[in-house]
């Protein structure tokens, strides 16, 4: 049997295979008006073709726990009954195929109100349907990027309750995982790095302080998430920063304290919080940082970054770096490669009724 494709079973949730779709953002909804942040045709077809495609677990982008909370104007979000309804159509395709819908939970903080990445992504005023970020701190992420406004602690535990009630709204959209996103440089993150979190109160400082707002919005979300059904967290495991920065060895320590807290499983990616930060970028580059989180915790982990052959994924899957691979710009090339790899690696995989002549 391929390691690749063994089914995984995280609380009462089987997921068929390893081959998982991680979260990447389309900038494609309504900028205003009723369909602002709701998913429409383009959505629907992007994701069902990759579980048409095999793909075991399909992470939705990140999709935003209140309006400033969002990328983008373009963005996708969860705050209102609209956004779920329509959600309802994709995670029903999705199951229909055997893939596992799941959905990123997600607050952009100070890298807020910015044009999509095809148009150069710069921030945006509010004639361009801008508005003005938050953060921990009021601390740009980059030169020509506004100072965003400070979080009041009031602020905060509202925040906190915006990514609950998004919790609830996703399960009633037929989500069957969650993932809080606490990666790349948005609001979580801001938190947790003293690169960006220059605070001295109870938010900021020493690493029990930075790592609290993390915590909170884990706990106030498990609290309304199912207990049959998993949470994930996705983490940035460095800033690729030589001092004053989110570290590996933070990663891992805070690893341990959200699995004590329900997280089941850590999605592991790297950066996004320094703008300066160089990073060694090539194959399979940020598999290392999951392989560690998994040796040296309880917790399960999938990693990410430039995994694309099939031959890589099974011996990551296989070797115990990870439970599970995320295949990024490699499924936006070819959205059954899912299928493409169990034909390579004789395993078996979904194909529907539609298909039967492609195998």
């Amino acid at each position: 049997m391929s390691a690749l494709f063994e089914p995984f079973t995280l609380r009462e949730v089987t997921i068929p295979n390893r081959v998982w779709m991680p979260p990447m953002c389309q900038y494609s909804a309504a900028p205003e008006g009723p369909a602002t942040g709701v998913p429409n045709d383009w959505h629907f077809a992007h994701y069902a073709a990759r579980a048409a495609g095999g793909t075991g677990l399909i992470v939705v982008e990140a999709t935003a726990v209140s309006p400033e909370g969002r990328i983008s104007p373009y963005d996708l979000g969860i705050w209102n009954d609209a956004q779920v309804e329509a959600f309802r159509r994709i995670t029903g395709f999705l199951r229909d195929q055997g893939t596992v819908p799941a959905i990123q939970l997600a607050h952009s903080g100070r890298k807020a109100s910015t044009e999509r990445p095809w148009k150069g992504g710069a921030p945006l005023g509010p004639e361009a349907h801008g508005w003005q970020p938050v953060a921990p701190s009021p601390v740009p992420f980059a030169e020509g990027h506004p100072v965003p406004d400070e979080l009041s602690v009031e602020q905060i535990r509202e925040i906190v309750g915006q990514f609950a009630a998004a919790a609830r709204r996703a399960l009633t959209a037929g989500f069957e995982i969650a993932e809080l996103h606490g990666a790349h440089g948005y609001l979580i993150h801001e938190f947790l790095s003293p690169h960006s979190n220059h605070r001295t109160d109870a938010y900021g400082g020493s690493y029990e302080n930075r790592v609290r707002f993390a915590l909170e919005v884990v706990d106030a979300v498990r609290a309304v998430w199912p207990d049959d059904k998993p949470l994930f967290f996705r983490v940035s495991a460095t800033d690729w920063l030589e001092e004053g920065g989110w570290t590996a060895d933070e990663t891992v320590r805070l690893a341990a304290e959200l699995h004590a807290h329900g997280i089941d499983l850590l999605d592991v990616s790297t950066g996004g919080n320094a703008s300066a930060a160089r990073i060694p970028v090539g194959p399979g580059y940020q598999v290392p940082f999951a392989a560690r989180v998994k040796a040296e915790t309880p917790m399960p982990v999938a990693a990410v970054g430039l995994i694309t052959e099939v031959e890589q994924a099974e011996k990551i899957v296989a070797n115990g770096e990870a439970d599970a691979v995320l295949l990024g710009r490699e499924l936006l090339r070819s959205p059954s490669w899912a299928r493409q790899a169990a034909r390579e690696l004789a395993a078996p995989v979904h194909v529907p009724d539609q298909y039967h002549r492609s195998v």
